[in-house]
């Protein structure tokens, strides 16, 4: 690794997790639904072909460690254990001498459980409250083993269930269980396994947690009971395979809450109810004398999820000093996640601050992320920019569980900005059968992927724009400073779409698609914003103007529309030092299924936290000079100061044309989405010419 910049090259050193070398410092950080063990599959578990091709992948770009995402004991559907399954090992072995002959090692990671963590859907709560319809799936889904806990709690994500406590019983089975398929990965020539996990909130660290665990018996109480279960795992993990076979641990430094369904916000002073720091160095070295090989760090329950699965709000490195903190209390590597950025990671790891930089979404965006930061291409990356709208969509609102589809639910680990990423069968770059000339109506980011993905499949593209820029409004929801990230992947799209044949007609309006001397066309239009039917809403500043900079506010600032974007232009104008105040009509703020918790969790802790007026079941009667009037859901009316009125009450398709057989409607000018619909929409489209 000669040729690599000076600035990385701490990455690219050797290192070992007890006898095993790992060739460089980067780990590809486990993910819900790259799971080898299809196990959230009605079909039940499986050895998933899938998510091997995007390993190997993976590993032929130069990743050193990868660690899959969860592999649950107990399979989720029909309830059989994985080690009762040697036809999915003897798979898992041929894909191993394959994997190895890349250079990479893999550990897998198999999992406890979620316990109150486990995201219970819309669809199957309402099974699991009624006594009747729970025995009846029981078969299926046994949901009173997926929400058993440390103690009877609410879940997480369906306030009014009560997860049942688990029995020593199970305990002591899930422990076997963990033996007995650890055993069966290493006869599969697998380097390590990951016990996931005292970390996130998950059913190990529920155990460990006092805030969590009210139990009675040698699992509760006592730091040493709490620690008992995490314990145990690896000492019969090593029993099963031996002292030298390497079993990392999913650990969490910090919890950081405040309460139940409550985070802390990063510098905030607040009191830790979960795992402090003070215990934290105490049961890194615990965890460490008791077998534990390797730590793979972050922070973070799912009452604080930001810090486990940092969204675009979150600082990069965010968990950075604290895993840095930890490693001074044990021998053993440890590895850090969240948000990392590639030279800072290198630099932590040259001081011995960490032992090396955990990565996650960044791998589903772009697969040959590291060999081009070998190559020094950092700007051909394409950039994750922390969305969770493809990869960790769970989504929840006052009074609901995940909201999200179910076929979503199960799908997890696809990407927004790749829809190849886990969907190998249904998207794919395939050279057309006959050139056409195409045109492209639209140079926002469906529109550029449309002109991209034609152009790879050998046809001749056309791009119109009406404006002098590319990005179309995406360029506005990019403009916030925390939006860094989006500004990258404006610029990476405009720098992909040079290295095609493409040609881009700016300042060009095509108001008729008949004008168009094309064989198929694309329109991709976009959106414009709804009015409001109230007196006053002249003197309104429109959301996309605000970003954009085009009109200027005061300081008391009142934000119609508590969705994603007018919550966003609200921390933005606080950031800026406005006095921000939210009017939504929901009975939460970013009620939209699909947005991930993770994400909406920290702007609705963020505003409570640094007293934010928020007005939910609120409707905008009328704006009047230096105030708005705002109607509740009792209908009483009141005045609200205002020196400036942003809308964001959402939009309308923009399509200049309608469908048909030549003509073909995308993104945002179809039906308004996001970011994922309009890329995934742009793919559905053009694959069939």
């Amino acid at each position: 690794m000669d040729n690599v910049n000076d600035k990385y090259k701490a990455l690219f050193t050797p290192w070992k997790i007890g006898n095993v070398e790992i060739k460089n410092r980067i780990v590809m950080c486990p993910m819900g639904g790259t799971s080898l063990f299809g196990w959230f599959e009605l079909t039940g578990c499986h050895f998933d072909k899938e998510a091997a091709a995007l390993f190997l992948e993976r590993a032929k770009n130069n990743v050193g460690l990868i660690i899959p995402g969860i592999a649950p004991l107990r399979d989720t559907f029909w309830g059989k254990w994985l080690w009762q399954n040697p036809k999915m090992f003897e798979e898992l072995k041929v894909f191993m001498d394959e994997l190895h002959k890349t250079g990479a090692k893999l550990f897998i990671q198999l999992t406890a459980g979620m316990g109150r963590s486990w995201a219970i859907t819309e669809l199957v709560a309402p099974l699991h409250k009624n006594k009747f319809t729970r025995a009846l799936v029981k078969p299926i889904i046994d949901t009173s083993h997926e929400l058993a806990s440390p103690s009877p709690q609410p879940s997480r994500w369906a306030h009014d269930i009560e997860c049942p406590e688990m029995t020593k019983e199970q305990i002591h089975e899930i422990i076997e269980a963990f033996a007995k398929t650890a055993k069966l990965c290493k006869d599969a020539g697998v380097d390590g396994v990951e016990v996931h996990a005292v970390h996130e909130g998950y059913l190990l660290d529920q155990f460990s947690i006092e805030f969590f665990n009210k139990r009675q018996d040698e699992y509760g109480g006592s730091f040493e009971n709490r620690y008992r279960f995490a314990t145990e795992v690896v000492k019969e993990i090593k029993k099963a395979c031996g002292k030298d076979f390497p079993v990392s641990l999913r650990y969490s430094v910090e919890s950081k809450m405040k309460g139940f369904c409550e985070g802390a916000m990063p510098g905030e002073d607040y009191v830790e109810v979960g795992r402090n720091m003070e215990e934290s160095e105490k049961a890194a070295k615990y965890l460490q004398d008791a077998g534990y090989d390797m730590l793979n760090a972050d922070n973070g329950t799912y009452d604080s999820w930001y810090w486990a699965h940092p969204p675009m709000y979150m600082p990069e490195n965010c968990n950075l000093d604290d895993v840095a903190h930890i490693k001074k209390f044990v021998d053993i590597p440890v590895v850090c996640a969240g948000r990392m950025d590639a030279e800072v990671g290198a630099k932590a790891v040259a001081e011995g601050r960490i032992d090396a930089v955990g990565v996650a979404r960044q791998f589903l965006v772009d697969p040959q992320w590291v060999t081009k930061l070998i190559e020094d291409r950092l700007e051909d990356i394409k950039p994750c920019i922390c969305c969770h709208s493809g990869c960790f969509n769970f989504s929840s609102s006052k009074g609901h569980a995940n909201t999200q589809d179910l076929t979503d639910t199960m799908g997890l680990s696809r990407c927004a900005l790749n829809p190849e990423t886990m969907q190998s069968k249904k998207y794919t770059v395939e050279k057309a059968k006959k050139q056409k000339n195409i045109a492209v109506i639209g140079g926002g980011i469906g529109g550029m992927e449309a002109a991209i993905l034609l152009a790879k499949r050998g046809h001749k593209v056309t791009l119109y724009e009406k404006s002098g820029a590319l990005g179309g409004v995406f360029v506005a929801a990019a403009a916030p400073d925390f939006k860094e990230k989006d500004k990258d992947l404006i610029k990476w799209y405009i720098r992909e779409l040079k290295k095609h044949p493409i040609e881009v007609k700016f300042n060009t309006e095509v108001k008729d698609v008949k004008s168009l001397n094309a064989d198929e066309i694309i329109v991709a239009t976009g959106a414009v914003a709804k009015k409001l039917p109230i007196k006053g809403a002249e003197t309104a500043v429109e959301a996309v103007d605000y970003l954009l900079g085009n009109k200027n506010v005061g300081d008391n600032v009142v934000v119609i529309g508590g969705g994603l974007t007018g919550c966003e232009i609200a921390y933005d104008l606080y950031l800026k030092g406005k006095k921000p105040v939210i009017v939504e009509m929901q009975d939460d703020l970013i009620t939209t299924p699909g947005i991930c918790l993770a994400n909406t969790s920290y702007l609705r802790d963020f505003f409570k936290t640094n007293k934010v007026p928020v007005h939910l079941e609120t409707s905008l009667s009328e704006i009047g000079k230096g105030k708005v009037t705002l109607k509740d859901k009792d209908g009483k009316t009141f005045d609200v100061k205002a020196d400036s009125v942003i809308l964001s009450v959402g939009y309308n398709p923009a399509s200049l044309a309608k469908k048909s057989r030549k003509v073909h409607v995308i993104g945002d000018a179809k039906e308004v989405g996001n970011l994922r619909t309009v890329i995934w929409g742009a793919w559905d489209a053009c694959m069939k010419l």
